[in-house]
């Protein structure tokens, strides 16, 4: 990772060069190392990104060109150039656009990437006898069961929950919509 500062993108620029109707991210901050996220994302007009909820992250979005809505339960703001929201965790909300479409860059921390991590073995015992017996500790199963291996079988299958369009990973258990790109789910 390079710690000298350096321009990554003309918004304006990756605007003209898309189409109106064009939806999704345009632009996604993918630098090394970075501890930060962002999206350049457009709606068309009239689209709309369904009410949902990000559980781990606040997030920061920027009107950049267009205008539309955020309905969250506790009423709709405006949303027009330079207007800068803020969308706290936990928060329900819907997005749509407005007749000329909406184009937004939303910021927020790095979600980790999801990895497997090897079953951890027991604290080795330090010969010291306390007098108490202790049951003997069940051994980890494996991290990747094969089927119907041990009492749970495999583990369950998200794919479902994997944006088509930016394949990030929803923890909504039944997502409608992307809450990164907007993209519909299948």
């Amino acid at each position: 990772m390079t710690s000298a500062p350096r321009v990554l993108a003309v918004l304006d620029d990756l605007l003209r060069a898309a189409t109106h109707e064009e939806r999704g991210a345009l632009w996604q901050l993918a630098e090394q190392g970075r501890e930060l996220d962002a999206n350049l994302v457009r709606l068309p007009p009239g689209a709309e990104v369904g009410e949902h909820q990000e559980d781990v992250l606040d997030v920061l979005l920027v009107v950049v060109e267009g205008s539309g809505r955020i309905t969250a339960p506790d009423g709709v703001l405006d949303l027009a150039p330079t207007t800068a929201v803020w969308l706290p965790r936990t928060s329900r909300r819907a997005l749509a656009a407005g007749p000329e479409g909406l184009a937004y860059l939303t910021v927020h921390r790095r979600r980790p990437g999801l990895t497997i991590k090897p079953p951890t073995a027991p604290p080795a015992s330090s010969g010291a006898s306390s007098g108490v017996e202790r049951p003997a500790v069940p051994p980890v199963a494996s991290p990747t069961p094969t089927p119907y291996e041990g009492d749970g079988g495999e583990a369950p299958c998200m794919l479902d929950r994997v944006c088509p369009e930016c394949g990030r990973l929803s923890h909504d258990p039944e997502p409608v919509f992307c809450s990164r790109c907007g993209e519909r789910f299948a």
